[in-house]
């Protein structure tokens, strides 16, 4: 699942993906964890690194804080980022460069592998996988453009 997941409907999306991208708050892992404690869910924290609010995902400095609150309630498996739109492909660099370092040292501050990043997309996914990506999302490119 990609996208914002509204806590009320945590128990139907812990039943129908394999792995959550975009978990952005305490009170969703734990509703995710009530939903399915065994196995537990898989997901990714989304990080909101441009500050925008027309997107969600936690702020870069409530991720440490979001990685041990929901520590046992879900299986964290990495970060998620969509960066602000940009002008061209190299201009998103930074933001996956630093998604990428936020991983790292989170990885060694937590304890977990924290091994996957899921970060470009159809415009810009060749810089993403050069930054680690390890999940891109390229709908566009497979689908083509969306006419509604």
């Amino acid at each position: 699942l990609i996208g914002h997941l509204q806590t009320n409907k945590a128990k139907a999306a812990a039943r129908a993906f394999a792995l959550i991208h975009s978990v952005d708050s305490v009170r969703l892992a734990e509703a995710l964890g009530q939903a399915q404690p065994s196995p537990r869910v898989r997901a990714l924290i989304e990080v909101n690194l441009g500050a925008e609010a027309s997107k969600s995902g936690v702020a870069p400095d409530g991720v440490a804080a979001l990685l041990d609150a929901a520590r046992g309630k879900i299986e964290i498996e990495g970060l998620m980022t969509i960066p602000p739109l940009a002008a061209s492909a190299e201009t998103t660099r930074p933001c996956f460069a630093r998604l990428r370092e936020m991983r790292d040292r989170l990885a060694v501050q937590s304890g977990l592998a924290l091994s996957e990043l899921s970060m470009g997309m159809t415009d810009d996914f060749e810089i993403a996988i050069e930054e680690g990506a390890t999940i891109v999302r390229i709908g566009r490119a497979v689908f083509g453009e969306r006419t509604a």
